[in-house]
Parts: structure tokens; C-alpha cells; sequence
């Protein structure tokens, strides 16, 4: 007789055999099995919050500062990824620790404080969303002369399958791997063949010339601010990556996540200064197209498409996602019908897309805007951190927390600079 049962070390056989008696054994093959998925929602997690990132709004965003700052702006570049690494790995280990999503650790700590920053970050995924699906349609445009409207709905058609399917969250984590790497080759493809003055941006991203803080106010909130930061925290809570135990993979996979959306950023800024040393023109009504086109030609041209399709569609994936992260444990309707809830989402962007069009400025404007609500969350975070009510006996590391508010307090004086700029301007 053949008994089986699951444990936490596997797959067990039990044997009740005549003339052998009772016999156990281990299949092993459960355990690594465990691994792998775990290891795939970790780096999937990394992907999800860099590809999230890198949309529509970060080409545009990169090409356009890289045109008014020139080498300089690598030391934008370089200030905006230390604000990034030290507001993600906050924000991420205490959703760990604390196995909660952001809102409802919010309300935790100020009861109704949780629903105004869900509603905050709905918004600005709602409109970063219209973005992304207007960059799809665009997209297509480039590659097979599609209307974008069209493009925008074909492309929204994929986005929902994806969710629909019965193992949505593997595979959100395989689409954005995939399609993460694609973008960063071929981009760099572009870079090299824009020959850019690497020496120069070397030397600029350490003794700039000139300083934008509305860029960097606008990086780091097109990087880790609004809804962006929380997509892989809150991926890897729901894959079940949490506790304290899972401290160490949590920090890998958040600063994985950033690293990945740094290396993409440098690599089209390369391309872009070099073809704007050069004195290439760039289209004002679409910048990194003009950059593809004057570096590779219209070979480069048709990457952009398929660069411009793969940024823009992870990043309808990543704010529809986890956007909806931010309302389902609001209620169990919501949880329950959350793939109706993206749905809606979806068509409601392509909707507005269709009528208002796709404007540079609100890509732009998108970015800065969530560049504001990064303070609010990061301090909700940093207080949670020492509420031992939500975070037991874990200790917050003393380095986390000087670095955290460092970063609410370096982007709260910008974030005032950048809405007195807006005023007077």
C-alpha cells in the first residue's frame, strides 16, 4: 500500500509492503520546484516595478531633460537613483515585516489616512495608464502604420488576456521579463550607434554644469513615486514573499528593480546626447523617436516602435495591477472582482485616450506629480517602521531610516521648488 502527503520539506511516500514493512520517501523535486517559483516572483517583482517605470512618460522624460541639460544631466541621473534606492528598500521592507499592503498600514496608523493615498495613487495610475495606452497605439504605429487608436485597443486586448489567464501572476512576472530585457538591448543597440561622448557624461554626472531639480523631482517620481514603488512590494506579498525571513530576497528584488529602470535610463541617455551633440534635431511632439531615427536610421526607427509597444503595454500591466492592490482588501467585493475592476481601468484610459489625444506635457506633468506624492507614502512608511503594533520585534536598521528621511525631506523642499516653479512659471 502506497500513501501520500505534503509536507514542508516535500513530497512523502509512504510503503506498507509485505516483508519490507513501513518505508518513507522524500521526493525532492517539490522543494526545488518551491524555489524556483519563489525565485521567479522575485525577480518578477523587480521587473514588474522597472518595467512600471520605463513607459512612455520615461523615454519622454529622459530625452527631453537629456536635450535641455545635456552631459549634466547623468548627475540628475545619478542624485535621482540614491533618492530611488533609499525610498524603495524602505517601503518594501516594511510591507514585508509587516505582510500588510500600504493602505491598509496607513489606516493602521491614522484611521482614513489609508483611503486618501489609495485614492491618490489611483488617480495617478489612471493617468500615467492614459499615457501608456496612447505610447501602445503609437507604438504599433511605428511598426505597421496602424491608426494608434486601434493600436491603443489591440494592444489594451493583450493587456486584458494577460490578466484574465488562470496563472495571471506568473504570468505578469514572465511578461515583463521578457519584454524588459528586449527594451534594454535594443536601446542599447541605439546607443552605440549614436556614438555619444561617454567621457564627458562621466565627467558631468560627478561636476555638472547646470542642475534641474523639477528633474529630478520628475525622475524619481517617474521611478518610485505614486504607484510605482509599491508594484513589486506588493507583487511579492501577494506571492507570499514576506516576513522577516524573506528580509534578504525583499532587499535584492527592490534594489534589482532599480538598477534595472538606472541602467535602461543611462543607456538612453547616451543615445539621446549623442545624437543632440551631434546636432540632431529632435521632433518636439515625440523626442525619443527622433532619437532612434537620427542614431540607427529607420531600422532605429522601427526599434523605437517595438520599444515604445513593450515600455508602454508593462506599464498599462504594472499601474492597472497595482493600482487595483490598493482597493482589494478595501472590501471582498473588490478582491473578488478585481480582473473586472483592471478591466474598467483599462477601457476607461483607452477611452480617454481616444478623445484627448496624447500631449508630451502630461507625461511630463504625470511624473512630477507622483514625484509629490512620494514624501507622503515614504513618511507613512518610516512611522510604520517603528509602530510596534505592526512591526513586532523587528528593528528597523538605523541606515534605512536616515537615508528614508533624508529622501521625504530633500523631496519635500523640491516638491516645493517645483510646484513654486508651476505658480510663477
Amino acid at each position: 500500500m502506497f500513501a501520500w502527503r505534503w509536507g514542508t520539506g516535500g513530497c512523502f511516500c509512504t510503503t506498507d509492503l509485505p516483508g519490507i514493512g513501513k518505508q518513507s520517501y522524500q521526493d525532492s523535486t517539490y522543494r526545488p520546484l518551491k524555489k524556483i517559483a519563489r525565485s521567479s516572483a522575485i525577480t518578477g517583482a523587480a521587473f514588474l516595478m522597472a518595467t512600471s517605470a520605463i513607459g512612455p512618460g520615461f523615454l519622454t522624460q529622459t530625452t527631453v531633460f537629456t536635450q535641455q541639460l545635456l552631459a549634466s544631466f547623468g548627475f540628475v541621473i545619478l542624485i535621482s537613483v540614491l533618492l530611488d534606492i533609499g525610498a524603495q528598500m524602505n517601503i518594501w521592507r516594511v510591507l514585508a515585516v509587516t505582510e500588510k499592503h500600504a493602505q491598509d498600514i496607513a489606516n493602521e496608523m491614522l484611521p482614513g489616512l489609508g483611503y486618501f493615498i489609495a485614492a491618490l495613487i489611483v488617480l495617478g495610475g489612471l493617468a500615467f495608464n492614459i499615457g501608456n495606452v496612447a505610447g501602445c497605439g503609437l507604438g504599433l504605429n511605428v511598426l505597421t502604420g496602424m491608426d494608434t487608436i486601434y493600436g491603443a485597443i489591440l494592444s489594451g486586448i493583450i493587456a486584458l488576456f494577460i490578466f484574465w489567464m488562470k496563472e495571471a501572476g506568473n504570468a505578469i512576472d514572465r511578461f515583463s521579463k521578457i519584454l524588459g530585457v528586449l527594451i534594454f538591448l535594443l536601446t542599447l543597440y541605439v546607443a552605440f550607434s549614436s556614438q555619444p561622448p561617454v567621457g564627458e557624461a562621466l565627467y558631468r554626472s560627478v561636476v555638472p554644469e547646470k542642475i534641474s531639480v523639477v528633474a529630478i523631482v520628475t525622475l524619481v517620481g517617474g521611478t518610485v513615486g505614486g504607484y510605482i514603488c509599491f508594484a513589486g512590494g506588493h507583487r511579492l506579498l501577494d506571492a507570499g514573499i514576506k516576513g522577516v525571513d524573506a528580509l534578504p530576497q525583499v532587499t535584492r528584488s527592490s534594489v534589482t528593480g532599480i538598477l534595472v529602470t538606472a541602467f535602461m535610463r543611462v543607456v538612453l541617455f547616451l543615445a539621446a546626447l549623442g545624437v543632440v551633440m551631434k546636432g540632431g534635431l529632435l521632433d518636439p511632439g515625440n523626442p525619443p523617436a527622433s532619437v532612434f531615427k537620427l542614431a540607427a536610421g529607420e531600422l532605429g526607427y522601427r526599434f523605437f516602435g517595438v520599444v515604445m509597444w513593450a515600455a508602454a503595454i508593462t506599464s498599462v500591466v504594472g499601474a492597472s495591477y497595482t493600482s487595483v492592490s490598493f482597493l482589494k482588501t478595501f472590501h471582498p467585493w473588490i478582491d473578488k472582482n478585481s480582473r473586472w475592476i483592471i478591466t474598467g481601468m483599462i477601457l476607461f484610459s483607452t477611452v480617454v485616450f481616444a478623445i484627448v489625444g496624447r500631449p508630451v506635457k502630461i507625461l511630463l506633468t504625470a511624473a512630477a506629480l507622483n514625484g509629490l506624492v512620494l514624501p507622503i507614502t515614504l513618511t507613512v512608511m518610516l512611522l510604520a517602521a517603528r509602530n510596534i503594533k505592526l512591526v513586532g520585534t523587528y528593528r528597523h536598521p538605523m541606515v534605512l531610516q536616515v537615508a528614508g528621511w533624508i529622501v521625504v525631506i530633500v523631496m519635500c523642499g523640491m516638491s516645493y521648488l517645483t510646484i513654486a516653479n508651476w505658480v510663477h512659471g
